[in-house]
């Protein structure tokens, strides 16, 4: 019989189950869940992943089913943000000594960062955009076009352009290997700007109908649409197209990586894709006798057999897992570590001493620039895994060799 691992928490609306032992856990992140707690649609419980932090809007790593009704902001504003990895025939001795060059070829192959304010200059989009990503945009344009019709203020400066980019912040492109020494691509990406832009209005266009309704929230952020509304139809088309984008960004970036180190290997074959799959999205599901809606912000479905990918830092390697299928965790596991420092914190208190020693035997920037993304910054992923071996099992531990951030 499996040990039940979450922490039980009584509100003055719906219960918490929180995989939270032995983890730091910010008040206001428990602020968060009990507020969000508190709205009369919620099913069941609440869910907090082991990573569980604060999030603008609504608390990442928190996984919330509900009937009748959906909250943009539990989704957020990276909409499909996800992950991707595949494992290759290649091997750790047929590696370069020096991996710079690698790294150098997937920054120039994959748009990444940010400048020019993201305007025409902005380095993490295409200027001139490849055939690839013109033939993926023609296959979403007359969808996108139609929400944009019903909904002016949602349109992106940024939209073929954006396809296969990498973006910032938490957001990577690794090499790795796991324990046969296998090589391994890994990246972490999501809807971009176009998907930021869908989430931002409609979080908006949620608070403005609870103004209008005089519908009293415990925090305003947690605006919602409810099912049979236009308003929630529209939100439902604009966030199942940018899943659908974050998914064929990831997979046109995939193809760029893998193209992008072939020089610098042997011939290689792609064996096994691990999963291509969201961590920010909804989804319709069937839990506890009833169908809802279940809004993972920072949390991956763990279904039994479902493959996820658990990341924990650019310096401290990542998971491939296995679902058990915990009802209780609504078939979830964590999205990656979690952060323990703000991003101000970890600047102020991360030197790049301390961030290139804890990046030793990796190829990675080690710049001021990166310093908020440092190991130090995140929760103990050993730790982290620890606390839900209730709701996925280990396939393989991946060590990163290469690291790219935006």
């Amino acid at each position: 019989m499996t040990t039940r691992l979450y922490s039980h928490h009584l509100t003055a609306g719906a219960p918490l189950k929180l995989w939270d032992s032995h983890l730091p856990f910010e008040p206001q992140a428990m602020d968060q869940l009990r507020n969000v707690a508190q709205l009369p649609f919620i099913h069941g419980h609440i869910a907090g992943m082991p990573d569980v932090h604060w999030g603008q809007g609504a608390t990442i790593g928190s996984v919330i089913a509900t009937k009748g009704a959906i909250i943009p902001a539990a989704v957020g504003v990276d909409i499909g943000c996800g992950m991707m990895a595949v494992r290759t025939t290649a091997r750790a001795d047929q590696l370069p000594d020096n991996l710079h060059a690698m790294r150098t070829a997937i920054e120039k192959a994959v748009p990444h960062g940010r400048t020019d304010n993201g305007g025409r200059g902005d380095r993490g989009a295409w200027h001139n955009v490849p055939e690839a990503q013109a033939q993926a945009w023609s296959m979403m344009a007359a969808e996108y076009d139609a929400i944009i019709e019903k909904h002016p203020r949602a349109k992106a400066f940024n939209t073929a352009n954006h396809l296969g980019s990498l973006g910032t912040g938490n957001h990577f492109i690794e090499v790795c290997l796991d324990e046969s020494d296998a090589l391994w691509v890994m990246l972490h990406s999501g809807s971009r700007g176009v998907g930021n832009r869908f989430g931002s209005y409609f979080i908006e266009l949620a608070k403005q109908d609870m103004r209008k309704w005089f519908v009293n929230l415990p925090d305003a952020d947690l605006g919602y649409f409810p099912e049979g509304t236009d308003h929630f139809d529209d939100y439902w088309a604009a966030v199942s197209w940018a899943q659908r984008y974050a998914r064929v960004n990831r997979e046109l970036m995939m193809a760029a990586v893998l193209r992008a180190i072939t020089p610098f290997l042997p011939a290689f074959a792609v064996t096994e894709e691990a999963v291509n799959c969201h961590h920010n999205y909804v989804s319709r599901e069937a839990h506890f006798g009833e169908n809802v809606l279940v809004t993972r912000k920072g949390a991956v479905r763990a279904r039994v057999g479902d493959l996820g990918i658990i990341p924990g830092s650019m310096g401290t390697g990542s998971f491939i897992v296995e679902g058990l299928g915990n009802p209780a965790s609504f078939n979830s596991c964590s999205h990656g570590a979690g952060r323990k420092m703000s991003r101000g914190a970890a600047k102020k208190s991360i030197s790049l001493a301390d961030h290139a020693a804890a990046m030793t035997g990796i190829e990675a920037r080690l710049d001021k620039d990166v310093i908020d993304e440092s190991p130090a910054a995140y929760k103990d992923i050993g730790a982290v895994m620890a606390a839900q071996s209730d709701l996925v099992t280990i396939r393989h531990r991946l060590r990163q060799v290469v690291n790219v951030k935006g």
